[in-house]
């Protein structure tokens, strides 16, 4: 388990950096990990799964699943993996391309849930605020107004 890598699309690479706190910018996320597993998980609820093309980043390089697993995130590769497949032999740890399948799928979905995020990102310029009003706004969508006239008989 130890060889796989999360691979991050180069087209994504700077946006990944962007989302990362350091010390130029604050950003909402400590590491690439974190904003990796965010995005994957955003993407699977919005069930947004983009292929990764041939170009791969090289800053973020790809990231050991190693760090993933001792950030806490494995659970999600995991259970994204079942979700897709609804095969729980995905999750063999004595097949290595049940690994590889569960490795793929959580890096396309991480790569349609950047896509997404940077789609609902652009032009804020706090990432962290942002993101937490689209998690509200996810969790507890506003009725929409009725596109019925206001009636002002009931004020006489």
């Amino acid at each position: 388990m130890a060889s796989s890598r999360i691979r991050i699309a180069k087209d994504k690479a700077e946006f990944v950096q962007a989302l990362v706190d350091s010390p130029e910018k604050t950003g909402p996320f400590q590491t690439y990990a974190d904003a990796i597993a965010f995005a994957a998980v955003w993407g699977f609820h919005h069930r947004k799964r983009t292929p990764l093309d041939s170009t791969l980043s090289q800053e973020p390089g790809p990231i050991s699943l190693d760090v993933f697993i001792s950030r806490g995130h494995y659970p999600a590769i995991e259970l994204l993996a079942i979700a897709q497949t609804q095969n729980p032999t995905i999750l063999s740890s004595f097949d290595s391309s049940a690994e590889a399948q569960r490795v793929s799928i959580f890096e396309e979905y991480a790569n349609g849930g950047l896509e997404l995020l940077a789609e609902e990102l652009r032009g804020a310029i706090d990432y962290s605020d942002r993101i937490l009003s689209i998690l509200a706004r996810d969790r507890f969508p506003t009725e929409k107004s009725s596109d019925e006239e206001f009636d002002l008989s009931r004020f006489l």
